[in-house]
């Protein structure tokens, strides 16, 4: 007989013993069944970990009691829904509105003049200054001004909308298909 025969026969001798500690802990015979049938996956798992020589009752009943509390643990953060009652009442507000109103954004901004687009995104998105925005683009200031109105009409005009909030309510009633 080989040393995992021998090992084998001595934790399945233990079962009885196990089962008893999972019941003490657990108070229910199915849980103690799960707890002790846990317990020897992990023990067989692990058995190149074992120290011939060493307590196996002892390294078998802390690997129980470990299972057992690792257990107890994970059940405090979990909540018992079986209906779905509690499930039913979570609620996430829909996330896709904004990237819809982003992407109609973006098709619209790439229909403006290349000179309304760059000047509405230094000014509008960058955060630059007319002024700042006039000197990256090699224009005057007047011109600057007038390219970031122009562009901001068009934008609206584009997106069917009468005021820059409208652009968001727009898009999404269009989602909806209200609009």
């Amino acid at each position: 007989m080989d040393s995992s025969t021998s090992w084998r026969d001595e934790v399945v001798g233990m079962i009885p013993a196990l089962r008893a500690f999972a019941w003490s802990l657990s108070h229910n015979g199915s849980d103690a069944d799960d707890l002790v049938q846990d317990t020897l996956i992990k023990a067989w798992s692990n058995r190149d970990k074992f120290e011939p020589g060493t307590n196996l009752r002892a390294w078998l009943f802390t690997i129980l009691r470990n299972t057992y509390y690792t257990n107890v643990l994970r059940r405090r953060r979990e909540v018992r829904d079986e209906l779905g009652e509690y499930a039913s009442t979570l609620q996430t507000p829909p996330t896709q509105d904004w990237s819809v109103a982003m992407r109609a954004l973006q098709t619209a901004l790439q229909q403006l003049p290349a000179e309304h687009r760059e000047a509405l995104i230094l000014v509008g998105a960058a955060g630059l200054s007319y002024e700042e925005a006039a000197e990256i683009c090699g224009c005057a200031l007047g011109t600057i001004k007038s390219r970031v109105n122009r562009a901001r009409a068009r934008l609206l005009k584009i997106m069917d909308a009468d005021q820059p909030s409208d652009v968001m309510a727009l898009e999404t009633m269009t989602v909806m298909g209200s609009a």
